[in-house]
């Protein structure tokens, strides 16, 4: 995670735009705002207010921690960068007045608006929920049909059909993703809520905070370890060791933030059969290293060569670590077979074809004796994918920059389309 970084001259706040609860909006550029946490602590729509010393700093560094992590998974988002321990910048959004929820676990307020779910019922998918921002009337429950009907505008962009989707799908990604990292530390994401913003290049795009007010959170999954604001929301006597216990609870989080980001410990490796499949094999690593991991190229010839093979394979089992070999072999593709039959760890076959022996050459990576499980695709973007699937079970930072690729892919679809149905 970065550290707060030194004021640049152009990072103050200008005119002030906006109060909340607990952050103070203010203009900074025409594009970005200033965003600044306030010492207080809220819930029930204002009902219960109180003020605590620190909490603006904790909650900046968890906010500023989280939507760097999601800027590492390749997710566009509105935040631009921390400022200090009090402050980040975000690009200058117009809210769509909603709160996303996702919830995998039933408790809270879903037990009390559906009679009869018991607490603790799992939701796969996740169970996703809209709620219009009006504290007068206490943030009704919507449905997407009623948010379409509304017509809002937001920076000059209707919310309709085409809008909802993206946020309904963009809502989900960012609860799944999160709830892996929080996974590889132990801690259940049981449900969060979270917001979006049209910026001014009419994007919608992941706005406001995502702090302990966002979420619950429960360590090894027990909800009697909550360290969520929940906590605060349960007192029945607010007091001020209370207080500084939701403040150590906050804590808490913003510092397990710290090993959200996890340094790779897989790695791919491809063997090729001879030098002059390189160009082949360096567009397998680019796409690996895009896609966040480590990858070696070696040159042995399982043909020519089987006791140096051997001798790179058992270096590279020796290290300890998660490993996908990939076997860049024509003609008679022997590297990967053989590998297959000498590791427990997983092989992709990636061939180099050409159009003159092309269909012959597949056979020799289909076509194997019994015993022998590696697999074959047909591009060194496909090889990297596949070893990126199997990484990402070891590795969850893998795992979103998956989920998110599969989401961008999704989004530029759904945009053409847009643009196709209104040219």
């Amino acid at each position: 995670m970065t550290s707060p970084k030194k004021m640049k001259m152009d990072d103050v706040p200008g005119e002030q735009i906006q109060e909340g609860k607990t952050k103070i909006i203010y203009e900074h550029s025409e594009n970005t705002v200033y965003v600044l946490s306030k010492d207080r602590i809220s819930a029930n729509n204002a009902q219960r207010v109180n003020d605590l010393e620190g909490k603006a700093a904790i909650s900046t560094a968890t906010t500023c921690k989280v939507f760097e992590f999601l800027e590492q998974t390749g997710l566009k988002t509105a935040f631009v960068r921390r400022v200090n321990d009090l402050a980040f910048i975000a690009e200058k959004c117009t809210m769509v007045p909603i709160e996303w929820v996702t919830r995998r676990i039933a408790t809270g307020s879903f037990l009390k608006r559906h009679e009869g779910v018991q607490e603790g019922h799992r939701f796969s998918p996740p169970k996703l929920e809209l709620f219009f921002k009006d504290d007068a009337a206490g943030d009704p429950q919507w449905s997407e049909e009623q948010l379409i009907a509304k017509k809002l505008e937001c920076n000059g962009v209707v919310i309709g059909v085409h809008e909802v989707a993206v946020m309904s799908r963009a809502t989900v990604l960012i609860f799944e993703v999160l709830e892996k990292a929080w996974a590889s530390l132990d801690c259940s994401l049981v449900d969060m809520k979270i917001e979006f913003g049209v910026n001014t290049k009419g994007e919608i795009v992941l706005a406001d905070v995502i702090d302990s007010d966002s979420w619950r959170l429960w360590p090894a999954g027990d909800k009697r370890l909550m360290k969520d604001k929940q906590v605060y929301r349960n007192l029945k006597v607010v007091t001020d060791e209370a207080l500084q216990q939701v403040k150590r609870n906050f804590q808490w989080v913003a510092d397990k933030l710290d090993l959200i980001i996890p340094k790779p410990t897989g790695m791919a490796v491809v063997f090729m059969g001879s030098e002059s499949d390189l160009k082949h094999c360096q567009q397998i690593k680019e796409a690996c290293t895009n896609l966040g991991f480590p990858c070696d190229l070696r040159i042995s010839s399982a043909h020519k060569g089987t006791e140096e093979t051997m001798e790179i394979l058992a270096h590279y089992e020796g290290l300890g670590i998660p490993l996908v070999f990939i076997a860049v072999a024509g003609r008679s593709n022997g590297l990967g077979p053989v590998l297959s039959g000498n590791t427990t760890f997983p092989v992709i076959n990636c061939p180099p074809l050409k159009a003159d022996w092309g269909s012959q050459d597949i056979w020799s990576s289909l076509r194997l004796p019994s015993g022998l499980g590696c697999s074959l695709v047909m591009s060194p973007e496909a090889a990297a994918l596949n070893a990126a699937q199997i990484l990402g079970l070891y590795d969850h930072l893998i795992w979103s920059r998956l989920r998110v690729k599969q989401y961008n892919t999704w989004l530029g679809l759904k945009q053409a389309d847009r643009r196709l149905q209104t040219s």
